[in-house]
């Protein structure tokens, strides 16, 4: 699926933008007391989305599609309409984990329903300030559209199943984008069972950042990734985090590179780990 819109906009680019009443600017930071920082403080002029609430359904058995399932079609529409997004918008999102909090989630989530115009802010929310963007903690006032159409997700998705026949598989990939000690069983903060899928390779999202927490320039990602898949084709690619978030800061990454989106396992190391069929084993080193 592919979009001549860059995925990234620079934070200068966003302060001459600042004026234009045809951006919709959105605060998606996630995590504990992330609302209450908001209104505290927050780009002018944005409107906040709640990871937990409008980029996913979350249901009491993460074993059934991890801890960040997408939501249904009805309910993301509500949720578009709600922020006052329409699909000719202009949208550009921002967090402040260098877009791995949510930012790269509802950029792929808009992209997957084909919105073409949607960028996510490189260096987040602190690089915004730096280069002189403005900051509110007012009330933002906005008014809610008609109900914004959505059918289908349009980037490509594997399940539990897929991810199974995949990485045993070599012409295939399955990418962990999760930290090192994640991976390799050390430390576990948020799920069940530490560890990896069996098979799958690790390749951290941080390293898509340079030292600054700006994203690599799309010529550097191209030759890292282009290196990382090999012969394997991007479609036969998949990338996976512990619920489907994170990951999507290296699908930006790729897209960034000119690499076709891979797909996306949304269930993630949070789905597979709760899983104890024998064909889902888990594994630690």
């Amino acid at each position: 699926m592919s979009n001549t819109f860059s995925p990234l906009i620079q934070p200068e680019e966003l302060v001459k933008l600042q004026e234009s009443s045809g951006i919709i600017l959105i605060d998606a930071r996630a995590g504990i007391n992330a609302e209450e920082n908001y209104q505290k403080e927050h780009l002018k002029g944005a409107r906040y989305v709640d990871l937990n609430k409008d980029l996913a359904t979350v249901e009491s058995d993460p074993a059934k599609g991890g801890r960040h399932p997408l939501p249904s079609f009805q309910k993301f529409s509500e949720v578009l309409s709600r922020l006052g997004i329409q699909p000719s918008g202009h949208v550009i999102i921002y967090d402040d984990k260098n877009g791995a909090n949510a930012a790269a989630r509802f950029w792929w989530m808009l992209r997957a329903i084909g919105h073409e115009k949607v960028q996510v802010l490189n260096g987040g929310l602190q690089a915004a300030i730096k280069a002189g963007f403005p900051v509110s903690s007012e009330i933002e006032i906005f008014e809610p559209v008609e109900k914004y159409p959505v059918s289908a997700w349009n980037l490509a998705l594997a399940d539990i199943e897929a991810v199974e026949k995949a990485r045993n598989n070599n012409e295939n990939i399955v990418i962990d984008v999760r930290d090192k000690n994640r991976f390799d069983g050390l430390t576990e903060p948020l799920d069940l069972i530490a560890g990896h899928i069996p098979g799958a390779v690790n390749v951290p999202f941080s390293e898509n950042l340079d030292e600054n927490g700006f994203y690599h320039s799309a010529e550097i990602l191209h030759q890292k990734y282009s290196q990382i898949l090999g012969d394997v084709k991007p479609e036969n690619t998949i990338v996976h985090c512990g619920s489907g978030v994170t990951a999507c800061h290296t699908l930006l990454a790729m897209d960034y590179a000119g690499i076709p989106i891979p797909k996306l396992y949304i269930g993630s190391w949070s789905e597979w780990s709760r899983n104890d069929r024998d064909m889902f084993t888990q594994q630690t080193k």
